[in-house]
């Protein structure tokens, strides 16, 4: 038997997941190099506000969310994802060089912002693909290797800006040039490595990216999955912020990115599992739990900030991750027509992006007027909402 929850047999993950695997982690190396950096590159050299910071990165997560929606109908419309990858992709290599070239602020938030609408771009097609490739009765291991394999590359780059900080005595300009490499090739691996099925030849009418009509074949599981994944969102600001806690530790420099190694090595070891568990198990009770070790995450980053509290909290934030962010996307898929997948990702991250956006901007002005434990402290609150919609959610089924 092939079903969700008898399937003991090893998963099937095509060659395509692979490839858009390596494609992620290589970019993420290259993006988290700099956004290890970044916080600390903004306030403290350039003399941003954490409020400030809250809005940039808020704005920033926001954008590539919003931008899915987009990217997500057009890839529906067009029954290609290739193209939409190579676009999201290149523009977030070409932005790579902006950040050690930067001297004003301005220019940073302008790279930021640039490189996350190539995230935007590429995101919701990407997962489409994933979706269009994985076998229905492993697609919760499919979505969560690719996760894994992204999250080592975020594990990877705040390593390998650990060690370009020592070796560059702390000269964060110098380390920002190592980001661009990683990026380039990883446009390199979509041109010739990814592939995509062939799909039915049809006749296709341009249409606006949310036609009313398109949003009426959703059904009512979609859209608690939807409600679920955007209260989630607030209560999961940016990770900027765990960088700024670290910080409070009084570690060197240098050592600050440690935290997100911690973190995003706790994602990867634990987002496959999580995925080929919920291919077997009610995806509903990992997301649950997830959500659960959100709040324990806050709870201990908001104690006092000693180097145990601060990456032990850091340490579970990233197992939330780990049980969240690729369940929610097999649910995503699951919940809606193989027709309109993309459009489905794209709205749900239109909805996720807008509450980022109040998410981070909140945190920011939490952090600067009332300090940071009661910014963690408002996240575990806000985490209680999401948790209680996972009861209403209707059990998953398999959408072929």
């Amino acid at each position: 038997m092939t079903s969700r929850t008898t399937s003991v047999s090893k998963p099937v993950i095509p060659r395509a997941v692979w490839a858009l695997g390596f494609v992620s982690l290589l970019m993420d190396l290259s993006s988290e190099l700099v956004h290890a950096l970044l916080p600390i590159f903004l306030v403290s050299t350039m003399g941003m506000s954490v409020a400030a910071l809250g809005i940039l990165e808020g704005a920033a997560e926001a954008t590539a969310m919003i931008v899915k929606i987009f990217s997500g109908a057009l890839s529906d419309w067009l029954q290609r994802r290739k193209a939409l990858l190579l676009l999201g992709y290149g523009l977030a290599a070409l932005t790579k060089p902006l950040f050690p070239l930067a001297t004003t602020p301005a220019v940073v938030v302008a790279a930021r912002l640039i490189d996350r609408v190539g995230k935007g771009i590429r995101g919701a097609p990407r997962d489409a693909l994933v979706a269009d490739v994985a076998p229905a009765e492993s697609r919760g291991a499919c979505f969560g290797l690719r996760q894994s394999m992204d999250t080592i590359g975020a594990f990877a780059g705040p390593l390998l800006a650990i060690v370009l900080m020592l070796l560059f005595a702390d000269r964060i300009r110098a380390v920002l040039w190592f980001a661009v490499v990683p990026a380039l090739a990883a446009v390199s691996v979509i041109v010739w490595c990814v592939r995509e099925p062939e799909h039915a030849t049809a006749t296709r009418l341009f249409r606006p990216p949310l036609h009313w009509r398109a949003l009426r074949a959703f059904s009512g599981r979609y859209w608690l999955v939807v409600a679920t994944g955007a209260t989630f969102t607030l209560a999961r600001f940016s990770e900027a912020f765990l960088v700024l806690r670290t910080q409070q530790t009084g570690l060197d420099l240098a050592w600050i990115p440690a935290s997100m190694v911690v973190m995003s090595a706790a994602y990867a070891l634990s987002a496959y599992p999580a995925g080929r568990l919920a291919d077997r198990i009610d995806p509903r009770a990992l997301l649950a739990c997830g959500l659960g070790l959100l709040v324990a995450a806050d709870l201990l980053l908001a104690a006092r900030p000693t180097l145990f509290t601060v990456f032990a909290g850091v340490a579970v934030w990233g197992l939330h991750m780990g049980f969240t962010q690729g369940i929610l996307a097999a649910m995503v898929a699951d919940a809606s027509p193989s027709t309109l997948r993309g459009t489905a990702f794209g709205v749900f991250n239109l909805v996720a992006g807008l509450c980022m956006l109040l998410a981070s901007a909140i945190a920011g002005w939490l952090w600067d007027r009332h300090g940071a434990s009661v910014t963690f402290l408002a996240g575990a609150a806000l985490a209680v909402p999401p948790l209680a919609l996972c009861a209403l959610i209707p059990r998953p089924r398999i959408v072929q």
